[in-house]
C-alpha cells in the first residue's frame, strides 16, 4: 500500500496540513511509520500544522503511537499541532498515549548519613512500639470480652493449636534440650576436672537449667517454630482478604483469630518447658555418668541438695509471659502482611527476629527482678 492512501500533506504559506486516511492499524505498522517519519522529515520547520483525521477508518494502540510521535516530533520544534476530525472513540486512546513517557521518574537514592540513618531507625523502632502496644490493648479488650461471654470463645480452635504448638513440638524439644543438657554437662565436667570438682557439674547444670537455659532455649525453638507458622497463617488469610471478610460478618478478626493462638501458646510454653529442662538434666545426667564417672544414684543426691523449688519456680513462672510474647509478636507481624509474597516473607522473618529478641531481654529483666526479690 503506498504512503500517499495513509497520509497526505497539503502546505500552504507554510502551513500544513497533515490528512490521516486508512487504516492506521498494526497490519499496515511498516509503511505507517515510514510516512510518519518522512513527513516529519521533509516539513521540519513549519508554522502551523493541522492534522486531520477524519478519513482515518480504524486506529489502534500502534496507530495512536505513531500519532503522538508525529504530534511530538513539531511540537518539539516549537509547534503544537493541532488535531481534529478524530473520531470520539479513539479520544480515550489519543490521551494515554500523550501522557506516555511523560511520567515523573522515580526519585534517585540518596546515600543516607549515618546520623539520618539512625534517625530513621529510631522512628520505626517507635512505630513498632506503638503497634504492639496498640495491639496487646486489643488482645486484653477481646479477651475481656470472651471472658464476659465464655459461650463466644473457640475452645475448639484453641486445643487444635494447642495440638500444633504443644504436642507436636515435644520430640523436637526433647531432642534438642537433652543434646544442650549433654553439650552442658561435658563442657563442665572438663573445666571443672581441672580444680578436682567434677561433682559441681551437676550444680551448674541444675541451676542454669530450671533458672534460665530450659525455658529460654524452648522460647526460642517455640519464636522460631510456632511464631513464623502464626505469621504465615495470618498473613496468608489476609492475603486471601479471609480477615477482611470476617470483619464484614461482624466478627472481630483478634477475637477468632488471635486469642486463641495466644492461649494455646500460654498453656502449652510452661509444659515444654517442665519437659525440656526434665529432658536436659537427664542428658546431663547421662554424660556426666559416662563421661565424670558420676554415679546416677551420687548425681541425684547431689542434685537435690543444689537446687530447691525456687529455682524451678523462678523458670516456670517466666514461661507464661515469654509465650504470650511470641504470640502477640507473631500475630501482630501476621496481620501486617500486605499484598505481596515479599511482604509475607519480611513480615514471618521479623516476627521471629523480634520474638527472640524480646525473650532475650525479658529473660534479662527477669534475672534482674528475681535478684532483687533474693529468688
Amino acid at each position: 500500500m503506498p504512503h500517499a492512501s495513509l497520509i497526505s500533506v497539503h502546505s500552504q504559506d507554510d502551513r500544513l496540513t497533515v490528512a490521516g486516511r486508512g487504516a492506521w492499524t498494526s497490519e499496515y505498522a511498516d509503511e505507517l511509520e515510514l510516512a510518519v517519519d518522512d513527513t516529519a522529515h521533509a516539513y521540519q520547520n513549519p508554522k502551523g500544522v493541522n492534522i486531520d483525521l477524519a478519513g482515518v477508518e480504524r486506529m489502534d494502540t500502534f496507530g495512536a503511537l505513531l500519532l503522538e510521535r508525529l504530534r511530538r516530533a513539531w511540537k518539539n520544534k516549537g509547534v503544537e499541532p493541532s488535531v481534529t476530525g478524530l473520531s470520539p472513540r479513539y479520544a480515550v486512546l489519543i490521551e494515554e498515549m500523550q501522557r506516555t513517557g511523560l511520567e515523573q521518574p522515580p526519585p534517585q537514592r540518596r546515600h543516607e548519613a549515618m546520623l539520618e540513618r539512625f534517625g530513621h531507625e529510631v522512628v520505626n523502632v517507635t512505630k513498632d512500639a506503638l503497634a504492639l502496644l496498640n495491639f496487646v490493648g486489643a488482645v486484653v479488650a477481646a479477651m475481656g470480652r470472651v471472658l464476659m461471654r465464655p459461650r463466644s470463645f473457640r475452645f475448639t480452635s484453641m486445643v487444635n493449636q494447642m495440638d500444633r504448638v504443644g504436642f507436636r513440638a515435644v520430640p523436637i524439644i526433647l531432642l534438642i534440650t537433652f543434646l544442650i543438657g549433654c553439650i552442658l554437662a561435658q563442657q563442665g565436667i572438663f573445666n571443672f576436672r581441672r580444680f578436682g570438682a567434677d561433682i559441681y557439674v551437676v550444680d551448674m547444670v541444675g541451676v542454669l537449667v530450671l533458672r534460665e537455659l530450659g525455658v529460654l532455649i524452648v522460647s526460642i525453638m517455640i519464636a522460631g517454630r510456632s511464631g513464623s507458622a502464626y505469621t504465615a497463617e495470618l498473613g496468608s488469610m489476609r492475603m486471601r482478604e479471609e480477615i477482611d471478610a470476617l470483619r464484614v460478618m461482624g466478627f472481630d478478626p483478634v477475637e477468632v483469630l488471635v486469642v486463641p493462638r495466644i492461649l494455646a501458646l500460654i498453656i502449652s510454653l510452661p509444659l515444654l518447658t517442665f519437659i525440656g529442662s526434665m529432658a536436659a538434666i537427664f542428658g546431663a545426667g547421662l554424660v556426666s555418668w559416662g563421661y565424670g564417672g558420676i554415679t546416677p544414684d551420687v548425681f541425684l543426691r547431689r542434685l537435690k541438695d543444689a537446687i530447691d523449688m525456687d529455682q524451678f519456680n523462678v523458670g516456670m513462672l517466666k514461661a507464661p509471659f515469654m509465650a504470650a510474647t511470641i504470640g502477640v509478636v507473631a500475630c501482630l507481624e501476621g496481620l501486617r502482611v500486605g499484598g505481596s509474597a515479599e511482604s509475607l516473607g519480611a513480615h514471618t522473618t521479623a516476627s521471629v527476629v523480634k520474638a527472640i529478641f524480646l525473650v532475650i531481654v525479658m529473660d534479662g529483666l527477669f534475672a534482674m527482678f528475681f535478684a532483687a526479690i533474693d529468688m
